[in-house]
């Protein structure tokens, strides 16, 4: 592992004690709900505002992962693209390994989304990640929260730095997958889907998987330059 790797770990393990023992997330929550009308800050059956944050980002997220395929198994040879063929697999694996590995966290970590807390009109007590229910509750069905599945993907945007050798070049790749992804955090927030350390995580899981993914993919003398160095 890397030194970014190791950072990373430590960034992410911290990050994820500080959201499981402190009130940030119902803090930063509280803002986006309407205590007085029971509402959140978007109506998540708004029609135009679901199509454009929710089902039209999936469109061209589907999109842009099968152009990515086509492009490697097609044009993979051409002078133009072969330069770029092991940063694109990286981009490739990363659009489709951190949404996968997000949901199969989702799928067992049996965290309840803020609209479905007694807190916020639902049914559901809050419990963090690593608390149990308590005894007099029945749940139901499990819960599929945590961490942000539909940032997910933006985050995975942020591999497109991979591509890019310039210093300007990277940045501005890395501020595309922080804007979309926190677009689309942000949207899951306002309609009650997700705290703000759901987010968080999703962010800083995403980023370590790219980061392994590089190391893995990559291989020891072909590894994709970041920051200017190879990792």
């Amino acid at each position: 592992m890397t030194r970014q790797i190791y950072l990373t770990v430590i960034v992410l393990t911290v990050s994820f004690l500080i959201f499981e023992f402190s009130q940030i997330d119902l803090l930063v929550q509280d803002q986006f709900f309407d205590f007085s009308n029971t509402s959140w800050l978007i109506d998540r059956h708004n029609p135009l505002i679901k199509f454009l944050f929710y089902d039209g980002i999936k469109v061209c997220y589907i999109l842009f992962v099968m152009t990515l395929l086509v492009t490697l198994i097609g044009f993979g040879r051409r002078r133009k693209i072969a330069p770029h063929t092991r940063a694109l697999i990286i981009v490739l694996a990363s659009t489709i390994v951190i949404p996968v590995t997000v949901n199969m966290l989702k799928a067992s970590t049996n965290v309840a989304c803020p609209r479905e807390l007694t807190r916020y009109g639902g049914t559901y007590p809050y419990v963090s990640v690593m608390q149990a229910y308590p005894g007099s509750f029945i749940q139901q069905k499990s819960a599929r929260c945590f961490p942000a599945g539909h940032a997910s993907g933006g985050f995975a945007l942020l591999s497109l730095c991979l591509l890019f050798n310039t210093p300007r070049a990277r940045a501005l790749a890395i501020g595309a997958g922080l804007g979309i992804g926190w677009t689309l955090g942000l949207y899951k927030m306002a309609i009650g889907d997700h705290f703000l350390g759901h987010t968080v995580i999703t962010m800083l899981l995403a980023w370590l998987i790219i980061l392994m993914l590089n190391r893995v993919i990559g291989g020891t003398s072909g590894t994709v330059r970041i920051n200017g160095q190879d990792h």
